[in-house]
């Protein structure tokens, strides 16, 4: 996104993985305690602003955030705020 707004705007991502998910090893028996944090997440409901551009025309940004939306599997929208 910051290279197809050419790097003259500030962008903020708003969404940051704060949820741990563990995974016990294989091959351990029942009983042995909850795994190690493997990796992180982020729980994303809809409704929620992902990403926020500043200082950057309107079709710049549009453009960025549709090809940023494009590599997401989610389905996304644009919307402007005031």
């Amino acid at each position: 996104m910051s290279r197809n707004s050419c790097r003259g705007g500030k962008i903020w991502v708003r969404i940051f993985p704060d949820k741990p998910v563990t995974v016990r090893p294989t091959k351990t028996r029942m009983g042995s305690g909850k795994g190690s944090p493997e990796y992180w997440v982020a729980v994303v409901k809809p409704g929620r602003i992902l990403y926020e551009m500043a200082r950057v025309t309107e079709n710049i940004a549009r453009k960025a955030i549709k090809i940023t939306a494009s590599k997401m599997p989610i389905r996304t929208q644009f919307i402007i705020l005031a």
